[in-house]
């Protein structure tokens, strides 16, 4: 019997090659941006923390204590400032996996793990470093942190990243 039963027939099966960098980081910062963004708004907003205070401590973090009398513009800021680290996400993403294969084939473990990764290494090495007030540690905020980054960040880069990097034998065919 052939080892490859399910596999699509004929010209259409699917190959694995390196992902394409323009829809990995562009589809991959915009899908983390929109979904870490909302994530914030909604989390934050449990709390009672405005939107616009949320984006304005994103801002804090270039501009300071002064972004949160800035109004709607350093709100903005933050907004801005929010997609650009977003795209950082997925470009590191991209270029990684590059060199290690494995993040594109085994996807979903490797974007849970990274997403945890990258809500460590804000709060904890780029946030200290940052402009913005240092908040409050609670175990609680950690772990709903730590998995609704690995949710919503990690895991999405890593499927937009397999999904680019996926073709089949008919994207390789010379014109007729």
């Amino acid at each position: 019997m052939d080892d490859n039963v399910f596999a699509r027939s004929g010209d259409e099966a699917p190959v694995l090659a390196s992902p394409r960098a323009f829809n990995t980081i562009l589809y991959g910062g915009l899908v983390v941006g929109l979904l870490d963004g909302l994530y914030a708004v909604v989390f934050n907003g449990l709390k009672g923390v405005s939107p616009v205070r949320v984006f304005q401590f994103v801002a804090s973090g270039l501009l300071g204590r002064a972004s949160f009398s800035g109004g709607t513009r350093t709100a903005l800021v933050g907004v801005l400032l929010h997609f650009v680290v977003a795209f950082i996400v997925a470009a590191v993403y991209y270029a990684v996996s590059l060199g290690l294969p494995m993040l594109i084939r085994r996807a979903i473990l490797c974007g849970l793990l990274y997403g945890a990764m990258v809500y460590c290494v804000m709060n904890y090495l780029v946030l200290p470093l940052s402009a913005a007030p240092r908040l409050s540690f609670t175990f609680t905020e950690f772990v709903i942190g730590v998995i609704g980054h690995a949710l919503i960040v990690g895991l999405p880069v890593a499927l937009i990243a397999r999904q680019s990097a996926r073709r089949t034998s008919r994207d390789y065919r010379k014109p007729v």
